[in-house]
């Protein structure tokens, strides 16, 4: 049954992403046909075009994400799907535009209809929300959420992830929680489809791991550090004996070339594309209360060393330094619309011309939580072995607040798993940041439950 089932979900799902993709490209090409008579008979301007579209959307689906209906929310996938749709709409309009650039039609470039651009990205939008909130619909209405059961081994550590999967409902319905000492562990385990483990010792994850596999579940468990060294790990044979081996020598001499070049070509484009923008700020900075407009402050960058990071100022003057919190009465009005869309940062990308940070890297944390971190952390100075960055894996699949532990897994995963790919795959996906509007999320404080309390919660539910 479960077979066909999954058999099921992979035709719906393949069906209503072919309607959907082939609705967005055939919404660019016929009215941008209905100008370009090249369009609609067989030449090179057609061949180069849908070509262009082609592998421009292959390209930027794998960067942004694809129609992963019933793994994640309508919104995010929505958003995902409309700037993959944008970018690819750019890329083949281009192309186009090259293309009649001949002596037949336009003797130089020039962009021809741009404003029509506008009417498909919008109709474009409209036919993605529709098929991504009716995709989600359907298969809901065909599956219900999976029954899990969570294992722990402290109420805090039940507190984060049970935050997390209540999230997504239409997905996992949380039946019954443990501890991972639960003497009856293995028969909760046979009772649920999915299993997620938090915080265990490496030990007894693995004897729970390798039990749900014996059993064909699903398992969910939050990586440690010898985990995100298995990930950029090379499979070795001696002799005949199957080995692992992680490097840890760094970056190469070519990456760090590639890197640094990468690095002064993006902040010097990025300086003169958002100099509007910073111009506005700086503008309204001063209108609101005529205090300084940059705000300095050391941080720690490749190796420890300390340097000052630039920021526009989004705080009061002469107010106590530490972490925002929510509805943080420090920040300035003008400030939240700064911190809103990231304005704030612009000068960074000085910092980065100055070779202190990078574009994409471990965000730049301030030294007292650096000193707070390590303590109960160790393991969180091995971020400090590549330069700091402006954007980076942490801060696009994770929050403001996101916990230290699961903000140095992010980032350690980066460091493991560098390439020059990597680095222009989350440069691109740092503009979902702008519509996450929990990417900006202060700290606020939650009170933990009990196990038992969470038992009444969850472990009746049918």
């Amino acid at each position: 049954m479960k077979k066909q089932l999954r058999k099921l979900e992979t035709l719906i799902v393949f069906l209503l992403k072919s309607i959907l993709y082939l609705a967005v490209f055939w919404t660019f090409y016929r009215l941008y046909a209905i100008y370009n008579w090249q369009l609609l008979v067989i030449n090179r301007t057609m061949a180069v075009t849908i070509l262009s579209f082609a592998i421009a959307g292959a390209l930027f689906l794998r960067i942004y994400g694809g129609y992963d209906i019933g793994k994640r929310k309508s919104k995010p996938i929505i958003i995902s799907l409309s700037i993959a749709a944008v970018m690819t709409d750019i890329v083949a309009y281009i192309m186009m535009c090259i293309m009649n650039t001949n002596p037949d039609n336009n003797r130089y470039f020039k962009l021809e209809q741009p404003w029509l651009l506008l009417v498909v990205v919008l109709i474009q939008v409209v036919i993605i929300s529709i098929m991504v909130y009716g995709g989600n619909a359907i298969y809901f209405m065909i599956y219900d959420p999976e029954k899990c059961v969570v294992i722990t081994s402290s109420e805090r550590s039940l507190g984060e992830v049970v935050k997390g999967i209540r999230k997504y409902k239409l997905q996992y319905r949380i039946c019954e929680v443990a501890d991972y000492r639960n003497e009856n562990l293995k028969e909760l385990i046979n009772e649920n489809e999915t299993i997620f483990i938090y915080d265990v010792p490496v030990t007894e994850r693995t004897q729970i791991v390798e039990y749900c596999y014996q059993n064909m579940k699903n398992v969910y468990f939050n990586p440690n550090m010898a985990d995100v060294l298995e990930l950029n790990a090379s499979h070795v044979i001696l002799d005949d004996v199957s080995l692992l081996n992680v490097s840890s020598k760094g970056l190469t001499a070519e990456q760090k070339f590639m890197k640094r070049l990468f690095d002064i070509v993006v902040s010097a484009l990025a300086l003169i594309i958002t100099s509007p923008f910073f111009l506005i700020a700086v503008i309204a900075i001063k209108a609101e209360d005529q205090g300084p407009v940059f705000f300095k402050q050391n941080r720690a960058t490749r190796n420890g060393k300390i340097f000052s990071v630039y920021k526009l100022r989004t705080m009061k003057e002469d107010v106590d330094n530490y972490v925002s919190i929510e509805n943080d009465d420090r920040v300035t009005k003008v400030g939240r619309v700064l911190r809103r869309f990231r304005i704030d940062e612009i000068p960074q990308f000085i910092n980065v011309l100055r070779g202190d940070m990078s574009i994409v890297g471990p965000r730049p944390e301030m030294l007292a939580n650096i000193f707070n971190y390590t303590s109960t952390l160790p393991e969180f100075e091995y971020r400090l072995r590549v330069k700091a960055g402006i954007t980076g894996y942490a801060q696009i699949a994770g929050k403001y607040n996101t916990s230290p532990r699961d903000k140095l897994v992010l980032d350690l995963m980066y460091i493991e798993e560098y390439s020059f790919w990597l680095d222009i795959k989350l440069l691109f996906q740092t503009l979902i940041v702008i519509f996450k509007k929990d990417s900006t999320e202060a700290f606020c404080q939650e009170l933990d439950m009990k196990f038992e309390e969470y038992k009444e919660a969850f472990g009746e539910e049918e």
